[in-house]
């Protein structure tokens, strides 16, 4: 390779250093509030499986096995095109103009965070079953009230057991969010392409948005493990 090529990765005035740096932090934006978004839904959904009664155990049930039997990027064009629609109607009702939009961001968002969420219920739901159960009936007859109970016995040991889940799930969440190229949201994915078009140099790019991805996951994968030994001090596994 040239070297005078990657100057096209600098900072200069030809350089697309910089637009790759801002559509790697959306990149990460769109990956932090879907996974958040994931999180708070995939409580709900593992909370419905093994507490709730048997219509929301069913829907739940439902719930995760169409998320994760229809392809991702149908599921962002479902948001995209189909709340654009959703938008517009709610709009013209209220008496407004259409039609309206919705952007690439909270499309892409609330997809991945619905695909996101089936996956992290999963984890949760698995984590929870793995506490030990004498340690909940140790808990219930020093009496201990069921927040408590939630708080300080099953909690701890059901986040020890789900980090490395919840970590598979936050990479995927980063992977998936090169899909939401297809909604025109100049994240990581969709900012290569059009530098590797206009520039022609199409290798030098998408090796340059492997890096970036790359860098995020390593760097997330770091995180993910210093929680999982820090949660491990003083547990039982932590000696293993």
């Amino acid at each position: 390779m040239e070297f005078g090529k990657l100057a096209l990765l600098g900072f200069g005035p030809e350089g697309w250093g910089l637009v790759l740096v801002r559509a790697g932090l959306m990149t990460l934006a769109v990956s932090v509030a879907a996974f958040v978004f994931g999180l708070g839904l995939g409580i709900l959904i593992a909370w419905a499986r093994i507490g709730g009664n048997a219509v929301l155990r069913r829907l739940a049930e439902t719930y995760v096995v169409v998320l994760r039997g229809v392809p991702d990027i149908l599921v962002i064009y479902l948001f995209y095109f189909g709340g654009r629609q959703v938008v517009t109607a709610i709009g013209t009702g209220l008496g407004f103009e259409g039609p309206f939009d919705i952007s690439g961001f909270v499309a892409g968002m609330l997809a991945i965070g619905l695909i996101s969420a089936a996956g992290q219920s999963e984890v949760l739901r698995g984590a929870y079953q793995a506490v030990p159960k004498g340690m909940v009936e140790a808990g219930r007859v020093v009496g201990m009230t069921r927040l408590t109970l939630f708080r300080r016995v099953i909690a701890p040991q059901a986040m020890t057991t789900a980090l490395p889940g919840m970590g598979n799930q936050w990479q995927s969440v980063i992977k998936e969010t090169a899909l939401v190229s297809v909604t025109g949201l100049v994240e990581t994915m969709r900012q290569v392409s059009v530098a590797a078009g206009t520039t022609q140099e199409h290798f030098l790019f998408y090796a340059a948005g492997a890096v970036i991805y790359l860098c995020i996951t390593t760097v997330s994968d770091q995180i993910f493990r210093l929680a999982e030994r820090r949660s491990l001090r003083g547990h039982p596994q932590g000696g293993m």
